[in-house]
Formats: C-alpha cells, sequence, structure tokens
C-alpha cells in the first residue's frame, strides 16, 4: 500500500512509498513449517540428553543438525524448509508426466471450454447477452472475469500537475472497486505485442501524397519495411466477481451463471463511469473472439501479426489456446516461443514518483507483458488483518526483549506500516494488495531460450525502476534472485 510525502503541495506531482513485503512468521519470525522442523530437532537433542547423552548426542547429530539447516540456511530468501513443498509439487508433475501437453488436434472440444493447458482447462466461457462481452468462468475459484481494453494518452510526456491530476483520478478508480466488496481481483495488464503495420499502411493510404516524387516514395518504401517491425502497446483491464461474496446477490436474482453476470454488469457499469471520470477510453468489452485472439497470440507469438491483418480470423476459443507446451524448471515453451515470468517480490524502499516503472514499461526490443494485480479487501477483512499484525508485532517485540534480540529497523518500518494503513482505512480509504509480474517472450530459437529465461534489458530497466525481480515459471520458484 504506497503512502505519499505530506510536505508535498497541492498540484505538483507526489512522490509514493511503498510498504515493505511483510515476512511474518509466528515466534521470532519463524513460520510454521520452521517451527516444525525445529522441534523435531530439538525433540531428538533433547531425548539424547535424557538418554545418556556422549555417544546418543552424536547419533542424533544428523537430525538436529538438518533441522537447524533447513530452519535457518536460505535460498533466494527463502529458507530450505520452505522449498520442500515446491520441489515435491516439481517432482510430482514430472514423474505424472504433467509438464508436456499436446493438443488432440481431431478430437473436438466441449461447447463452452477453452481450449488451455493446465489448471486453465477447467475455465468456462459465457457470452453476455446484453453487452455482448465474453465472461469467462473460474469454477475451481468461484470467479467471472470480464475483460475490457483502455486507451490512454502518453503518462511521461504530460506535464507534473497533468499527472498528479491523472494519478489522483487513478486512485479514486482503485478506491471504487474496494466499496462493492464484490470483487475479487483488478488486473492491469500491459503488452507490447508485434505491429504488423497495418495501421501505419492504413494512415498513409488515406493522408499520404501519392504523386510519385522521391520524398512519398521513399516515405511509402519505409512504411512498408519498418511497419512490421515495429510493435505496439496494448492495456487492458480484467475485472473479475468474487461469486461468494455476491452469493446473495446471486441467489436473490435467481441463481446460476446468467444471474452472475448481472451482478457482475452492475460492477462493469460503476467501472466504465470511474475509468471515464479518470480520463481514460474504455474501447469495449471483449467479445469472446477478441479473447481468442488476445489467448493464441501469447502462446504463439509469430501468428499474432497475421491474425491482426485477417480480422476474423482465429476469433474461436476453440482454437484458442496453444498446439504445444513444454514446461521446464526454468522456462516455459509454447508454439513458437519461449516464455519466463518474473516476480516483482519488493518494491521501492525510497520515495518515488508515478512514473518510476517506465525504464521497464518503454523499453524497445523486447516482447513483454505487465501484470499489476490489484486484490481489495473488504473493511471488516482489513481491519482484523491490521488488528492481527498489530498484536504480532507487539508479542514478537516482547519475546525478542525477553531473549536480548535488538530490534531490527526492518521490523519497526514493517510496523510502521501497518500503522499507517490503520490510519489510512479509519480516513475512509480502501486496502488493496498488490502483486506484480513481469513475462518476458522471445522467439523459439537457442539465442532466444537465453534471452527469455532472464532478458539483460528487463533486468537493467528494472534495476533502473528500482524493484527487485525474482524469476517464476508455471506457479515453480525458480533459485533464481535479481536485484
Amino acid at each position: 500500500m504506497p503512502r505519499t510525502d505530506d510536505t508535498t503541495t497541492t498540484g505538483d506531482l507526489v512522490p509514493v512509498k511503498f510498504s515493505l513485503l511483510t515476512r511474518r512468521g509466528l515466534i521470532l519470525g519463524l513460520s510454521l513449517s520452521q517451527m516444525i522442523v525445529l522441534g523435531i530437532g530439538g525433540a531428538s537433542l533433547i531425548g539424547a540428553l535424557y538418554a545418556g547423552g556422549g555417544i546418543l548426542i552424536a547419533y542424533s547429530a544428523p537430525i538436529w543438525a538438518a533441522a537447524i539447516a533447513l530452519t535457518w540456511v536460505k535460498i533466494s530468501g527463502r529458507a530450505l524448509v520452505e522449498w520442500i513443498p515446491v520441489c515435491a509439487w516439481w517432482a510430482w508433475r514430472t514423474t505424472g508426466g504433467q509438464l508436456l501437453y499436446r493438443r488432440r488436434i481431431v478430437t473436438p472440444r466441449p461447447e463452452g471450454t477453452l481450449a488451455l493447458p493446465g489448471d486453465m482447462a477447467r475455465l468456462r466461457e459465457y457470452t453476455d447477452p446484453e453487452t455482448g462481452a465474453g465472461m469467462i468462468h473460474d469454477p475451481t475459484a468461484n470467479t467471472l472475469t470480464v475483460v475490457v481494453s483502455v486507451t490512454h494518452p502518453a503518462f511521461v510526456l504530460l506535464d507534473p500537475s497533468e499527472q498528479h491530476r491523472r494519478v489522483t483520478a487513478w486512485g479514486r478508480v482503485l478506491a471504487t472497486i474496494c466499496r462493492s466488496g464484490r470483487v475479487a481481483t483488478l488486473q492491469v495488464l500491459e503488452r507490447t505485442l508485434p505491429d504488423s503495420g497495418q495501421g501505419l499502411a492504413e494512415w498513409w493510404a488515406e493522408h499520404g501524397t501519392h504523386d510519385g516524387s522521391w520524398a512519398s516514395t521513399t516515405y511509402s518504401e519505409l512504411i512498408d519495411r519498418a511497419g512490421p517491425a515495429g510493435e505496439r502497446h496494448a492495456t487492458t483491464l480484467s475485472l473479475s466477481l468474487d461469486m461468494k461474496a455476491a452469493g446473495r446477490q446471486i441467489r436473490t436474482a435467481g441463481g446460476g451463471l446468467k444471474r452472475a453476470a448481472n451482478v457482475l454488469r452492475q460492477e462493469m457499469t460503476t467501472l466504465l463511469s470511474a475509468l471515464r471520470a479518470a480520463d481514460l477510453t474504455p474501447s469495449g468489452w471483449l467479445s469472446t473472439g477478441e479473447i481468442a485472439v488476445m489467448l493464441r497470440t501469447a502462446y504463439d507469438p509469430a501468428i499474432g501479426p497475421t491474425l491482426e491483418r485477417h480480422g476474423r480470423l482465429g476469433q474461436d476459443l476453440a482454437t484458442a489456446g496453444p498446439v504445444a507446451v513444454a514446461e521446464t524448471w526454468e522456462r516455459l515453451r509454447t508454439d513458437s516461443g519461449y516464455h519466463a515470468v518474473l516476480w516483482i517480490s519488493e518494491w521501492p524502499r525510497a520515495m518515488v514518483y508515478p512514473g518510476f516503472l517506465a525504464p521497464v514499461t518503454l523499453s524497445t526490443g523486447i516482447q513483454r507483458s505487465i501484470s499489476l494485480i490489484c486484490t481489495p479487501l473488504r473493511t471488516d477483512q482489513a481491519v482484523r488483518d491490521i488488528r492481527k499484525k498489530k498484536v504480532e508485532y507487539i508479542s514478537d517485540r516482547a519475546q525478542r526483549a525477553k531473549i536480548g534480540q535488538i530490534q531490527d529497523a526492518s521490523q519497526t518500518a514493517e510496523y510502521e506500516d501497518v500503522l499507517r494503513q490503520e490510519a489510512d482505512l479509519t480516513a475512509g480509504h480502501g486496502v488493496l494488495r498488490y502483486t506484480g509480474l513481469i513475462a518476458i517472450t522471445a522467439p523459439a530459437t537457442p539465442d532466444g531460450r537465453a534471452r527469455a529465461l532472464l532478458d539483460p534489458a528487463v533486468v537493467a530497466a528494472a534495476k533502473a525502476g528500482e524493484v527487485v525481480l525474482v524469476g517464476r515459471v508455471s506457479g515453480t520458484i525458480a533459485v533464481r534472485g535479481v536485484s
């Protein structure tokens, strides 16, 4: 939850400071798994002492020594014991043959399903008869999601006062999704896509001067050659309805997916009004065909320009998924691309201005997708969470004082963040949890593999934006940290 600098005058661009990533534990910063492992090691050592000591302590040394190592030795900021479930799940998927996906092209798919691999195979689609929007239903998470495309002016080119006004307006949009208590998440997705050059060619055909002169001929040749080699940015917002939180309204309306769509439509109307008030231009809710093209382009980047040039081609959810997927510990390969997903594990610690991610979003020559997932917390849930954190910090401080440990500056900063969040919540502001992900895509070539694993340009841009990235692919946390 970012906080502003109160010393800044009204109308100026206000710097913000993000809260630290909470790394709390049950006792003295130790998690439940660490406490269990440490308890097993302590029980073996105490048992050896009571049984006679001496040689029995040496015999039990592998147990309590391993417990100490699992508890306090860390890799990429995580204790060894916390890697056990990750590695166990990876081994289970490896032995079960779940890392490879091959689509049966000749086998028809059930109507309303998405041809996606893995856990995403459970998703179902529903077309809203009133708005024509394609809604994605996740029966496991019990959510209903709709996507809208948004256009906006270049933020970095605006003067500071206008930037401040737009940041404030965007804050009101985020506050809007916190009020109803029925929104599960709001995802902001900014993608760089290979440009087919069709838009540039159409503009030149309509507004250009075709007089056969040297300038006209040179300009036409430049558009023909450089147009398809360019890239464009696309921004979408994904609004997810928590069907469990909205269960009463859905049951009152009659129940079922159709009634859930009616409730989601109310949230859609509210979001559109908030976006227009923030000087953002929504281009309309994406249909199932447009969502299919979006998914297909993500899995098969090389087909993107072709789908853009041929209009209705590929606008079918039955062909939206990949033909083949191969997953490894460090990367994911789909039809024509290699992908690596980086998790923003730490936001800037110092005061930064709202455009601090410009080096990441505006770097050229890299096909990437930046996803910011905002999870709003209901007021009662946020109050309970803050109260629990305060009790944990106070009790942890008392325990450290008893054993003579010194309070770290990071622990003090985390406690101050909790107090600030409590003050903001009391003042009527909403509380959101942020998750930042950066997906890098490269062509399916040997050079592309190394680049997709960890693109140096993205790392340099992340350093300029003062964010810390950690490798993360397909639900498996890679042993790779970048600061």
